[in-house]
């Protein structure tokens, strides 16, 4: 027998240490208005200078994120670029519903054999997205683990730091009675509802077969997760205060994470199903998993269409939709906050329209 060393037992140190030379080039160097780095890739930590300046009382703002067994499918049908979006988008789209700017990410990845050509893809995708999301990428951890992972498999963390002024910060404190409720529209699944998808399509592999519009079932259910980022931004600099909450949609539908910002005991927010413009590829899981209504709205994962909620007030409605529209995403009217005696601070009525 012979010697034991790191590379006998799966990891090639050498091939991990040329990948990482080469994010020296993909991990930001740059600086913006709000934060620099002040090192680069290969310290024992990132070191990050936030404009702290302009703000009166800055409230730093935390968030870590991953996309889930979305990521299984992705990579393993060659969605890359789009993974690292998802994994981006959805951290932001988190911190900026609570009125934050972002600055400054981390990424993880994990694997079971280091890939260079894919690990550099996957870092380089992750620091476009934190480009397109205004914040920069200053460095993370790579590690190959082929005890923990299988050749092949994947999984991706990221933890972003933003900053928000503490008297701006939204938290759904300011909701009051006749603010409308303006659906973001989502483009698909965006990260959640995937184990179930997974499931499906193992069980009814002829789904994969399926077209939606001009696109095949694999592209409708991976596109990248929609970022509000820009919308979120816009409608901030111009409607600040009168955007009263806002509601990232993920995990739990509408119902579950809209009540997270529903802080009054004596209101109520009211939503019109059958506002709600929900994407085809909702419809066709709904119907070859043969679920219910009730089972694809209650403790369910899907978005059914609608990506993030603003609570505003009413009167500035339409010209908030308007503004969000501008930037390329969707928005329209479904519901309203009204007084209530009750305890059910979220009510669902009429139907979806599949």
């Amino acid at each position: 027998m012979g010697s034991i060393n790191y590379e006998s037992s799966g990891v090639n140190i050498e091939n991990a240490n040329d990948t990482k030379e080469k994010f020296k080039d993909i991990v930001s160097s740059k600086s913006l208005a709000h934060c620099r780095p002040l090192n680069r890739v290969g310290a024992f930590a990132s070191l990050v200078e936030l404009g702290l300046q302009d703000y009166e009382n800055p409230v730093f703002v935390l968030k870590s994120e991953e996309p889930g067994s979305k990521q299984l499918l992705s990579i393993a049908n060659g969605r890359i670029e789009w993974i690292a979006r998802d994994l981006i988008n959805h951290l932001i789209n988190d911190i900026i519903v609570m009125g934050a700017v972002p600055c400054a990410v981390l990424d993880t990845i994990i694997c079971g054999k280091f890939e260079k050509d894919i690990v550099l893809k996957l870092v380089e995708e992750i620091g476009k997205a934190c480009a397109e999301n205004g914040c920069i990428l200053v460095g993370g951890e790579t590690s190959e683990q082929p005890g923990t992972l299988p050749e092949g498999r994947y999984v991706l963390q990221a933890s972003v730091l933003g900053i928000v002024e503490k008297s701006k910060i939204i938290d759904g404190a300011a909701i009051k009675c006749g603010d409308a409720l303006i659906a973001m529209a989502s483009n698909g699944l965006h990260t959640n509802g995937y184990s179930l998808v997974r499931k499906l399509i193992e069980a009814k592999p002829e789904i994969l077969n399926e077209k939606i519009g001009e696109e095949s079932f694999l592209d409708a259910i991976l596109k990248p997760h929609t970022s509000y980022f820009a919308a979120v931004r816009a409608i901030l600099q111009k409607y600040y205060p009168e955007v009263h909450a806002m509601a990232h949609i993920t995990g739990g539908s509408i119902h579950d994470n809209l009540i997270r910002v529903m802080q009054n005991e004596n209101l109520q927010a009211n939503i019109d199903l059958s506002a709600i413009k929900a994407p085809a590829v909702f419809g066709l899981i709904k119907n070859y998993a043969g679920m219910t209504d009730g089972e694809m709205l209650d403790n369910s994962p899907f978005n059914n269409g609608v990506g993030l909620i603003v609570a505003a007030d009413g009167a500035k409605a339409d010209e908030i939709i308007e503004t969000i529209k501008k930037e390329g995403i969707d928005a329209y009217h479904i519901g309203e906050i009204a007084k209530s005696d009750e305890s059910k601070k979220v009510a669902l009525y009429n139907n979806l329209i599949w």
